[in-house]
């Protein structure tokens, strides 16, 4: 800690010369975080990235961070404790928050399951540049689901702490947007958040 705060001492900000509303000019669009919340093998990586294909195709400015991806390189010094997990998701809002600087649509795809760490990503940006999107899809249908073969390990025990079976999952009290994307079509579920994008003036198109 005392480290930290000797390095932080000799650190100063440098004022940019090109900011955000420059950024989201040249673009055509604002920057927004779409931030994919729910149990492992709701949905969130699939529509996260369904979502950026279709605004790639509509020329928007866009980037997903994986949970996995992100795990493997950023986090790959973090397991899978709540304080790990905590501190997962700090970095990941950090990061996100730089995206949106950049003048990104930058969209995230983490189970993040408890929603004090959902509020501080949420508190490190100004209110409407945070769109919480649930991926509501019952533990039942996730783990008949199961792609990775993670419940099944899970209900073996060969995976502690796992999210649903060991480990509790907070669902959203007021997202801004709930897809049921365990009965819904993927194709519906990008079509109601473009809709959300479009009324809320994220995008002209």
């Amino acid at each position: 800690m005392q480290k930290e705060k000797v390095t932080n001492q000799n650190t100063h900000w440098h004022e940019p010369t090109i900011f955000r509303a420059d950024r989201e000019k040249q673009n055509g669009h604002r920057s927004v975080i779409l931030w994919f919340t729910g149990l492992s093998g709701a949905g969130k990586s699939t529509l996260a990235h369904a979502v950026e294909d279709e605004l790639h195709r509509r020329g928007a400015r866009t980037f997903v961070l994986d949970g996995d991806n992100v795990r493997k390189a950023l986090c790959k010094d973090l397991g899978f404790t709540d304080t790990d997990r905590t501190e997962n998701i700090r970095r990941i809002g950090e990061v996100s928050r730089l995206m949106l600087d950049a003048g990104l649509i930058v969209m995230t795809a983490f189970i993040s399951p408890f929603r004090k760490d959902r509020d501080l990503a949420r508190s490190l940006v100004a209110p409407g540049d945070f769109i919480e999107v649930y991926c509501n899809a019952g533990l039942t249908v996730c783990e008949s689901r199961d792609p990775k073969g993670l419940y099944k390990k899970a209900r073996a025990g060969q995976i502690p702490e796992f999210t649903g079976i060991s480990s509790p999952y907070e669902a959203p009290e007021a997202p801004e947007l709930q897809l049921a994307t365990g009965t819904t079509p993927v194709e519906q579920c990008v079509a109601q958040v473009m809709d959300y994008l479009r009324s809320g003036k994220y995008l002209s198109v």
